[in-house]
């Protein structure tokens, strides 16, 4: 197993762990923060693929596929307050670019050697570009244990 293998073993797991959390969530239910002063998970969601989006590109330049039109303005920390659902995607919309964006990650990583993964990425929080592409899974985890408390304020059953 290389680099790049063990990265996508991270990521799947993580995918896996996370689309179980969302699953039986509605639109409305994305739009419960966990606790006051916290972001919705709707916000929470798409600020993860616009940071996908962009650190991926970061290390490996134009290789991500474009975010649908608006989508990293209706993520950006100024946008965090709202409470209004109008303002966000549904959940599918973001699902749906999820999936693209994820395809686009993989279809990147797939291409480096371990050489490459060891290069400097310039982020001192993962300062490699194995780290990049590995923290995406830690990323969408590190959130979803967030979803877990909203996940319990609506009386779903633990799932791991």
């Amino acid at each position: 197993m290389n680099g790049a293998q063990a990265i996508r073993l991270g990521l799947d797991m993580a995918d896996f762990v996370c689309q179980a959390y969302l699953a039986d969530l509605t639109d409305e239910q994305l739009m419960m923060r966990p606790v006051e002063g916290t972001n919705h998970l709707k916000w929470q969601i798409g600020h993860l693929i616009a940071a996908e989006h962009e650190l991926i590109n970061m290390v490996c330049p134009n290789s991500m596929p474009a975010l649908p039109a608006g989508f990293k303005e209706r993520y950006a920390k100024e946008t965090a307050s709202s409470n209004d659902p109008a303002k966000f995607d549904s959940k599918q919309a973001l699902l749906d670019a999820h999936k693209t964006q994820r395809e686009g990650t993989l279809k990147a990583l797939e291409k480096l050697s371990d050489s490459d993964l060891e290069k400097s990425s310039g982020v001192d929080y993962a300062p490699t570009v194995g780290g990049i592409f590995s923290m995406q899974g830690s990323h969408w985890l590190m959130h979803g244990g967030q979803w877990v408390i909203v996940r319990r304020k609506l009386g779903k059953p633990a799932l791991f």
